[in-house]
């Protein structure tokens, strides 16, 4: 199984490629990855094209024979899951490959699983304008693939609103960890409900989409170019108008 994700939904960009070893290496049956990750605000546009070059050249791999290519389908940067979704609409649309989407938040979440053992998470991305996008996603450890599910539907909120949904969870879990730049931008509200670890998450990063878009490409959940859509969650933008305007 061959998987090329990209995600520039936040300040970080990456590029991770799920591929086979080669049939006379050891161990040739099980599959490997590589990832190139880069926290680089405002750069994305100039930083993607070439990270997927370096990562696909690196293994001698041909986008005509990968089996799907998976992207960070927000929520996120406006900019940053715009720039995601028009790069996979080329790319899956000149090698026809399919497509599977990824939310950012859950990659976090499952990069908090599989790096610290963490088997539920709260995730916060900072969304400006006082307000947080917001996740809570957790992995059955008795399921034959541990990928994160959805607990909570995803939403833009207010820190004291974010709050009150995790209120709702139960705080004796010790394997519950926090993701996301929301919790440090906004610390002094969240602060307080919080007594479990600091941080160790703050941005996605496309080599934890590998295992999630694994699953939806055995489980036959991919789509085609033409049904890919970003995901904002705020619908609205406001702004002061110029005097006079």
């Amino acid at each position: 199984m061959k998987i090329l994700a990209i995600d520039t939904a936040t300040e970080a960009c990456s590029v991770a490629l799920l591929y086979d070893k080669n049939a006379n290496q050891e161990n040739a049956n099980q599959e490997n990855f590589d990832v190139i990750f880069d926290v680089c605000p405002q750069q994305h546009s100039q930083r993607i094209l070439p990270m997927i070059d370096e990562l696909l050249t690196k293994h001698g791999i041909k986008f005509a024979e990968l089996d799907a290519i998976a992207y960070g389908r927000g929520p996120g940067s406006f900019t940053g899951v715009r720039i995601a979704t028009g790069i996979v609409q080329g790319l899956a649309l000149g090698a026809d490959l399919p497509v599977i989407e990824v939310s950012t938040l859950a990659a976090m979440a499952q990069q908090n699983f599989m790096q610290h053992g963490y088997t539920s998470s709260k995730v916060l991305i900072d969304a400006r304008m006082q307000e947080v996008y917001f996740g809570h996603f957790a992995v059955d450890t008795s399921a034959v693939e541990l990928v994160v599910e959805e607990k909570q539907g995803e939403a833009v909120l207010s820190p004291e609103d974010a709050l009150a949904r995790f209120a709702e969870l139960s705080h004796d879990d010790p394997l519950c960890g926090i993701a996301g730049t929301g919790w440090e931008a906004y610390e002094e509200v969240l602060q307080a409900s919080q007594n479990a670890s600091a941080v160790k998450v703050l941005y996605p990063s496309a080599e934890f989409m590998l295992p999630i878009a694994v699953q939806a490409l055995k489980a036959g959940k991919t789509i085609s170019v033409d049904d890919i859509a970003p995901v904002y969650l705020r619908d609205k933008v406001t702004w002061k108008k110029l005097p006079g305007r």
